[in-house]
């Protein structure tokens, strides 16, 4: 086994730790779990890091169990929320679990020949027998309420305008159980997650500890941010999400790519499998040669592989080549499927007959939606900001020609160095 702790640290992956953790891991084989919260049906990047912890775990030679919290799901997680969120219909909570499943069976070996095989659990299987009156019974009365308050996610709750409501204070209770349920049956001594969930993971070992006498360990992962500030995997589109149907691989692709010079040195090693040499090489290079955007492209590569395919990437990258070399590549050349298929692109559509008659182009930019107005067309314009097929317009007033036409009904705009437009004519 290689050591997992020394691992995670150089990759900026560790934050909290429980003295006797790392002990723990050298020692033996060590079952340990991550939850992950059904709120939607699909995980987005944001839930890359704890995944990744999983798999390290594995491949250091430990047994990782992925729980999907059907029953906290049902509850709700206070930690790092300012008011209660919404309560999700059985229905919803179902579809979203068997989203959330599909997803994380993609990244761990379930294999049962594996002496460390992953396992996906639901906590909703041992927490839909409990009563109530046993669980306030047999395990509300191991924690006081003094202790439970004294949580930074607690705290800010109770002392926001809102406040909190039992179901959401119970919630550490909860996950606790689900740390005392899972050591006990299946003899796991360790809980990993975001540095959000330290409180609640705590919660856990000390239910383990005051129930039945036993020892437990915990480490967290940071809690990614951007270096502008930004908020991490928020685009203007919304999330970033794992699900294709969702978030696109190509958009998945360029969203890596378009990291700053700093998240990038940053992220490479949190979210890649990259050894230490290899990427600290690659840094140095890229600081020769920040225009090459080396990091970045790695970055984007080993990302899209891991969570999409090797096939979705060559097509993230061919599209990519596609849309930004202007040098090699002709709007001409881009055939029908390279157009409609370039998932990057904004699209909308425009009556054929008004742009063979010769319509202005600040009219037709308006109503195509590619400019709110036709004042921040020209203003693009006159900055030449504005290309049609490649071709940048330098004219303001001049009129649209039939021979913009790409395959008989496409036309192709541009604005700025990324921003694309497929209109459509019929």
């Amino acid at each position: 086994m290689n050591n997992l702790i020394r691992e995670l640290k150089w990759r900026g992956m560790i934050q909290d730790i429980m003295p006797g953790t790392e002990e723990q891991l050298n020692k033996e084989m060590t079952t340990a779990y991550v939850g992950f919260d059904p709120t939607a049906d699909s995980l987005h990047i944001g839930s890359l890091v704890p995944i990744l912890l999983l798999v390290h775990l594995q491949k250091a030679g430990h047994k990782p169990i992925a729980l999907v919290g059907g029953a906290t799901g049902m509850v709700g997680d206070p930690s790092g929320k300012s008011e209660e969120r919404n309560m999700l219909s059985l229905d919803e909570l179902q579809k979203n679990i068997t989203g959330v499943r599909n997803q994380l069976a993609r990244f761990l070996d379930f294999s049962p020949e594996r002496t460390n095989a992953a396992e996906l659990l639901n906590n909703y299987d041992w927490f839909s027998p409990i009563s109530f009156l046993d669980f306030i019974r047999d395990v509300g009365k191991h924690i006081t309420v003094n202790y439970m308050m004294a949580k930074d996610s607690v705290k800010k709750r109770l002392e926001s305008e809102n406040g909190m409501s039992f179901t959401e204070f119970s919630y550490q209770l909860v996950q606790g159980y689900d740390f005392y349920w899972l050591h006990q049956n299946w003899n796991c001594k360790m809980q990993m997650g975001g540095s959000d969930q330290w409180g609640n993971i705590v919660t856990g070992t000390e239910l383990i500890r005051r129930k039945n006498g036993g020892e437990a360990f915990a480490f967290t992962c940071p809690l990614i941010k951007k270096s502008d500030g930004g908020k991490f995997g928020k685009t203007e589109k919304g999330n970033i999400w794992l699900d294709p149907s969702k978030t696109s691989p190509f958009q998945f692709y360029q969203f890596w790519l378009n990291a700053s010079d700093t998240d990038a040195e940053s992220w490479i090693k949190i979210f890649t499998f990259l050894d230490e040499t290899f990427i600290e090489t690659l840094i140095a290079e890229h600081r020769q040669n920040p225009s090459a955007r080396l990091v970045q492209k790695k970055l984007a590569e080993e990302l899209t592989r891991f969570v999409h395919g090797q096939e979705e990437l060559d097509k993230s990258i061919e599209t990519t080549q596609k849309l930004f070399s202007t040098s090699t590549v002709s709007a001409t050349e881009l055939s029908v499927d390279d157009l409609q298929n370039m998932e990057g692109i904004v699209k909308s559509s425009f009556d054929i007959s008004r742009l063979e008659t010769g319509i202005d182009i600040l009219t037709f930019l308006s109503e195509t939606k590619v400019f709110e107005s036709k004042g921040a067309a020209r203003k693009m314009i006159q900055n030449g900001g504005v290309s049609i097929n490649r071709n940048k317009v330098t004219d303001p007033n001049s009129l649209s020609e039939k021979n913009w036409l790409l395959h008989g009904r496409f036309v192709l705009v541009q604005v700025g160095k990324k921003n694309y437009f497929l209109i459509e004519c019929d």
